[in-house]
This record gives C-alpha cells, sequence and structure tokens, in this order.
C-alpha cells in the first residue's frame, strides 16, 4: 500500500445519516478520524461528541483504537476495491460526575442505616 493512497470513508451515525464520504490518507489517524466527525456533527442533532473520547469508530466489527493509522485499521476481508468505507460512529454516553455519585451512594447509606437503628 503506497503511504499517498487515499481511501474513502464515509461515517454512518446511529440514526442511518452519514458523515461524508471524504478521501483520507493512509496515515491519518483514527483520533484525526474522530476530530472530523466531530467538526462536521449535523449541528439539529442534540447531544453531539465534545471529544474524541465520546467517538466510538467501528470498522468491520472492531472498535478503532485512536492511535492507529487508517491502514492499521483497515479490514481487507470487508472491502471492495476502489470502495467506499462505512464506519459506524457511537457515541459513548455522558458521564455522570464522579463526586456526585459518591455523594448519592453515602447519602442513601446513611439513610438505609438510620432506618436500620429505630
Amino acid at each position: 500500500m503506497a503511504a499517498d493512497e487515499l481511501i474513502e470513508v464515509k461515517f454512518r451515525l446511529a440514526d442511518g445519516t452519514d458523515i461524508g464520504p471524504s478521501k483520507y490518507s493512509c496515515i491519518t489517524t483514527v483520533g484525526s478520524l474522530k476530530e472530523k466527525i466531530i467538526s462536521q456533527w449535523p449541528k439539529d442533532k442534540e447531544n453531539g461528541p465534545k471529544t474524541i473520547n465520546d467517538v466510538k469508530l467501528i470498522n468491520a466489527g472492531k472498535i478503532l483504537e485512536n492511535n492507529k493509522t487508517l491502514a492499521e485499521s483497515r479490514s481487507p476481508v470487508s472491502e471492495i476495491p476502489g470502495g467506499v468505507i462505512t464506519m459506524l460512529v457511537v457515541l459513548r454516553p455522558p458521564m455522570a460526575d464522579k463526586n456526585s455519585e459518591k455523594s448519592q451512594e453515602r447519602s442513601a447509606r446513611k439513610s438505609a442505616c438510620s432506618c436500620a437503628i429505630l
């Protein structure tokens, strides 16, 4: 595979809409692809990703790692020469604030303990 080879990729969102297709160099990292997804996220969709850690990219059933290149992440078995690669975009659910979770757990334990004492 030549270093200047361009790979055509589109990103499929959970609702079935697509971002792309666009052509990328085979040395483009998955992290860079995720940044591109964030910048092109449809404005009419709520709860878009804020960072690359909010996005999972899946190609041929494999979750892609941020530090890997597009060439390293390709699955030759599922590709048609000259075809467009479709990657699935999955958003991670928003993480709850850990401090508020801990305080909620403590409150629940305290109220359970005070009920048991009575």
